[in-house]
């Protein structure tokens, strides 16, 4: 993988290896990778590190829905 690479782990992205951008790469930028079927919309959230092997995208842990507000 050269300097430029970054893979990705975890997700529907799972191994892919893409080149960065021309612009330097900044840790904890976030990419969005939207999945549309016939079903609902999936959103999976990755974000960029560098790891001793290189850049890498891991998936982002969902964050859970808050609870609506109830009355008694």
């Amino acid at each position: 993988m050269s300097d430029r690479s970054v893979r990705f782990f975890g997700g529907p992205l799972d191994g892919r290896v893409q080149e960065l951008a021309d612009e330097e790469p900044v840790p904890g930028t976030v990419v969005r990778h939207i999945h549309l079927h016939r079903g609902p919309k999936i959103e999976t959230r990755y974000e960029l590190g560098l790891t001793e092997d290189g850049w890498a995208y891991r998936v982002q842990a969902h964050e859970s829905e808050p609870e609506p507000d109830t009355l008694p």
